[in-house]
């Protein structure tokens, strides 16, 4: 069988549609960054390249420190204007943007696929859910204002890569929407092109968002600890969390920082096999690359050789490839579980942690081959990887603690009650958690002592919006709690004291700018 590149899926098609789509933001070779209400061709160009194939595409325009803190200070101008325009009018304008979005989606969505790697049905859903998200809001934000006011300055958001429809521009429409004037970096490793045509068809609404690209290091001050700035919202792992967390110590900044942790499937006292099997085949998608991925399987030494059985079956008919591939130019695209991951850069990384671990006494259950995968002839492959397990991590190894952020799981054998929750304590709290048992009174009293935000039993759990909050426990999350009202709150000030839901300080007064 051999593949070829479904017809007008190819990067440089998607790339001539941005230019039809938004010239003011795409030029020849490059995206510009938005600040000010205009685009510009500022920062220095940085290579990139694709990791469904390595070839190259527009990488971000890093601006420098100076640059960052004259973007904030426009941001904030914007803000002053925008906070006093009529909440009628602002939905509105998000919702022009949201039919934008809709008209445009599967552009939007094909840039996921080239960016980031996500197979078509998942980069289709990260750009619906971001539309009907927003959608819900729009309809539910005059009840969740209840009388509340914008923030005094923007708020800045930073984000990984990984979701930036469903994720950043999400959030950051809703910041708009309850009032907020926005300015985003755009993540280091992917979605640039996608984030950049999202914002060209916000600000041609006359929406206040700013879009810039840069490192951390460089963007830092302006977008974290600059005064202009009110609220800092942070998605990724805990290191960079960590930075951002000491940066803001010394401020009264309102602040959402969700940041990684390793979420567990506990197995006790279970018996439905098949239901498991799906499951387990599920959280696979996209490479297990996401906050709420479930990379640590707990499992009662008693079931282990059902278990085991289970998810044999249910790892080795995962599907991996390139997205685009097909076996003909009319045939629709693959419904894949993953592509390639971020780059080969993170293949190499989760090779040796997973040889390390070899070494230190892991025994490797499952090691999957890119034979298995749908690849066009000759592709480069390096930014693929087939799925690894590994039984008993040795705890010496950073596969025992840490999040892989890859298609590599790890399986603990327990004996006791305490074993199993000790083993999905086992990295000082969680965003999710599940736990598989036949007993609901035993999974929900076992579930009381997850230190996972979200526990499900006999099910997943995932991030959730809307009406559902999200937060975390332990290192996984610091500041308020978001989702549905709480989202709107976070982002909005009300009348005298008040305290945010959450690991989150209580506000005795609001600094103006």
């Amino acid at each position: 069988m051999t593949l070829v590149l479904k017809p007008g899926t190819a990067f440089s098609d998607a790339w001539s549609r941005c230019q039809v789509v938004a010239p003011e933001a795409f030029a020849e070779d490059r995206v510009l960054n938005l600040w000010g209400g205009r685009w510009r061709f500022d920062g220095s160009p940085s290579p990139a390249t694709s990791p469904v194939d390595g070839s190259e595409i527009p990488g971000p325009p890093r601006l420098d420190t100076e640059d960052a803190a004259a973007a904030v200070r426009a941001c904030l101008d914007q803000h002053r204007t925008w906070r006093s325009v009529p909440l009628a009018e602002r939905r509105a304008r998000v919702s022009a943007v949201l039919d934008a979005f809709t008209e445009h989606r599967d552009l939007l969505s094909l840039l996921l696929v080239w960016e980031i790697g996500k197979p078509w049905k998942l980069a289709t859903a990260d750009t619906d859910r971001c539309i009907s998200g927003v959608r819900w809001y729009v309809d539910e934000i005059e009840r969740m204002l209840g009388g509340r006011a914008p923030l005094d300055g923007p708020v800045s958001n930073v984000a990984s890569w990984n979701y930036p429809m469903s994720v950043l521009v999400h959030a950051m429409l809703v910041q708009v929407l309850a009032g907020n004037a926005v300015i985003a970096k755009t993540p280091t490793d992917g979605g640039l092109s996608c984030l950049t045509l999202a914002c060209a068809l916000a600000a041609r609404e006359g929406l206040p968002v700013s879009l810039v690209s840069g490192g951390g290091a460089q963007l830092s001050p302006a977008l974290i600890a600059s005064p202009e700035i009110s609220c800092v919202s942070f998605v990724g792992g805990r290191d960079a969390g960590g930075q951002v967390a000491g940066a803001l110590a010394e401020t009264d900044k309102r602040h959402i920082l969700e940041q990684e942790g390793l979420n567990c499937w506990g197995v006790w006292e279970y018996s439905d096999w098949d239901t498991l099997a799906g499951q387990v085949h599920k959280t696979f998608e996209y490479g297990k690359q996401r906050c709420t991925a479930y990379p640590r399987f707990v499992v009662q030494r008693d079931l282990f050789h059902e278990f085991l059985d289970t998810y044999l079956s249910a790892v080795r008919g995962v599907k991996l490839g390139h997205p685009l591939a097909v076996e003909s130019a009319d045939d629709p695209l693959p419904d894949l579980s993953f592509g390639p991951l971020v780059n080969d850069a993170k293949v190499k990384e989760l090779g040796d942690e997973v040889d390390d671990a070899i070494r230190k006494g892991g025994v490797p259950l499952h090691r999957g081959s890119l034979d298995e995968g749908r690849f066009l002839p000759g592709q480069e492959t390096s930014a693929y990887m087939a799925p690894v397990t590994l039984l008993a991590p040795p705890p010496s190894s950073a596969l025992y603690h840490a999040e892989p952020f890859g298609p590599v799981d790890t399986v603990v054998v327990v004996d006791t009650e305490a074993e199993l929750l000790a083993a999905m304590n086992a990295s000082n709290g969680s965003l999710v958690a599940t736990l598989s048992c036949d007993e609901t009174d035993t999974a929900e009293r076992l579930a009381s002592e997850v230190r996972a935000f979200k526990v499900g039993v006999n099910k997943p759990r995932s991030r959730g919006d809307k009406e559902e909050i999200f937060g975390g426990h332990g290192a996984s999350w610091r500041g308020a709690f978001v989702g549905g009202e709480l989202l709107v709150r976070a982002v909005t000030q009300g009348a005298g004291d008040e305290r945010l839901p959450g690991n989150f300080p209580t506000y005795t007064h609001y600094p103006s700018v």
